[in-house]
Order: C-alpha cells, then structure tokens, then sequence
C-alpha cells in the first residue's frame, strides 16, 4: 500500500467517525430522561475527526 493510499484510507476512516459522532450526539441531545447525561464528548470528536481527515485528504492530494 502506498502513502498516498493510506492517507486516503485514514481520511475515509476519520469521517466515517465524524458520521457517527454525529449520530451519537443527535441521539443523546433526543434522549428521554434528560437526567442521564452522558460522558463522551461527540462534538469534541466529530470536529477533531474532520480536522484529521482534511489534513489527511490535503496530505493525500500533495503526494
């Protein structure tokens, strides 16, 4: 595998964490009990994984 290819692959991978980030925070802001709050912090997550896939892509397109 290239470096470029895996620059791509690790850009894929990190939206596919921002998706589902995405979901998660979508599903904990919709929740029942407003009580049971949770600890992960999926906004923290999705903006740190789209940050890594475009420096990924930027790299990716470079090489």
């Amino acid at each position: 595998m290239t470096t470029q290819a895996a620059l791509w692959t690790f850009a894929g991978a990190s939206l596919a964490l921002a998706a589902a980030a995405v979901l998660a925070e979508t599903r904990r802001s919709r929740r029942r009990d407003v009580d049971r709050v949770g600890w992960m912090p999926w906004t923290l997550i999705q903006v740190i994984a789209v940050l890594a896939a475009m420096a990924a892509a930027a790299l990716a397109l470079k090489l």
